[in-house]
């Protein structure tokens, strides 16, 4: 069956929809330190392939990876430039993808052949393909335990790896038609949203390899889950209901139910920003996590499905699944004519509406200096690159 466009597969899961399972987690405490204004415009639309699925981001290499189910392939993307400098082959039907920056690897789920690809992301190959259970849809890396986990939804599971070895440890028993999963790794657990169950997410001591509880959120299709450990909080987004669960992970109870876009699947978290993003019906809804509000909507391509933080800068990646695209949102910075402008509070000023990027300027502490009379590009390439060019 089909919901707002998205195909649903015969166990129950998304064939597209996404979470934070891109993220390499583990470092999110030291993260929420930082302060920064929301993302708030997108500043680039990027033709990756047929039918994205799914976003990770290396923000330590400015690096995203997108797969394509109906191409086989992983488009990779400079994320200084916008521009996609690599394909890789992934045959069997690739969904998910995580990035583990430390290992410089990234995992990407097939679907159609059971099987998880590994890939060196320095050289940008395939160095290992390991079979997990039926229908793996999504994938998420704790670095520092040297794990994986992969979300089966045709059997209901979820598949444990040890990253050094590249071999199933465990497998595990959830709910019907596993679809999203992440880690908290402080606290050693996972988040898997059942979508072929009543509405519900089993949580994982992963110390264990047992389901520990059981969350009942909306009704019936849970999409994805993002965690923010640093605030122990869990963010699931309900298809049918066009809400978000609030969850306290300190005690796994839904603490807010918030409204958003129509049939929401992606979420991802920016600590630093204390911000939420949230992939509905052709929009982004920007939530403030210390009020629980939505407090922007932003247009972005056909059918968004997954969204991923750049942890380094907080610029904002939106699969685009209906047209095979990557919006990218930026914060609010410059007015136009090639100066930094910036708010300090309220919305974020206008980003430069041009950001191709300019191959001759190089991104760093000198260059993207307060002061420097840059242009909108190099602005965008500072930006992209993690320095504050505003004064």
């Amino acid at each position: 069956m089909v919901l707002a466009g998205v195909l649903v597969l015969a166990g129950g899961g998304f064939l597209a929809h996404r979470l934070s399972s891109g993220r390499t987690l583990g470092s999110g405490a030291a993260q929420a330190t930082v302060t920064r204004a929301p993302a708030s415009v997108v500043t680039a639309t990027i033709t990756v392939g047929t039918h994205v699925e799914s976003l990770a981001v290396d923000g330590a290499t400015h690096t995203a990876y997108a797969p394509s189910v109906d191409d086989g392939t992983v488009s990779v993307i400079d994320t200084r430039t916008n521009t996609v400098t690599a394909k890789i082959t992934a045959e069997g039907g690739p969904l998910g993808v995580a990035v583990d920056e430390a290992s410089h690897t990234a995992y990407v789920t097939n679907y159609n052949d059971r099987t998880v690809s590994v890939i060196d992301t320095r050289s940008n190959t395939v160095t290992a393909t390991i079979t997990v259970g039926s229908g793996p849809v999504r994938v998420a890396v704790d670095a520092a335990a040297h794990t994986a986990y992969v979300t089966n939804d045709g059997d209901g599971t979820v598949s444990v790896i040890d990253t050094r070895t590249n071999t199933v440890t465990n497998t595990i028993k959830v709910g019907q038609g596993p679809g999203d999963v992440a880690v908290d790794a402080a606290s050693h657990t996972a988040y898997v949203t059942n979508v072929g169950s009543d509405g519900t997410v089993s949580v994982i001591d992963t110390r264990t390899n047992t389901v520990t509880d059981t969350i009942t959120v909306g009704t019936n299709h849970p999409g994805d889950v993002a965690v923010d450990d640093a605030s122990h909080t869990a963010y699931v987004t309900n298809h049918d209901d066009g809400t978000m669960s609030v969850i306290d992970t300190g005690t796994n109870t839904v603490t807010k139910t918030i409204a958003v876009g129509g049939g929401p699947l992606g979420v991802a978290v920016d600590a630093a920003s204390h911000t939420a993003y949230v992939a509905s019906d052709g929009t982004v809804s920007v939530i403030d996590t210390r009020t629980n509000t939505v407090i922007n909507t932003i247009t972005v391509g056909m059918n968004p499905i997954d969204v991923a933080v750049d942890p380094a800068t907080g610029t904002v990646y939106v699969a685009d699944y209906g047209d095979g695209t990557v919006s990218v949102i930026s914060a609010g910075y410059g007015n136009g004519d090639g100066n930094p402008a910036r708010t300090t509070g309220g919305t974020p000023a206008q980003a430069p509406a041009n950001t191709g990027g300019d191959p001759s300027f190089t991104p760093d502490q000198t260059s993207c200096r307060g002061g420097n009379k840059l242009t909108d590009n190099q602005i965008q390439q500072c930006l992209n690159a993690g320095y504050d060019p505003a004064p």
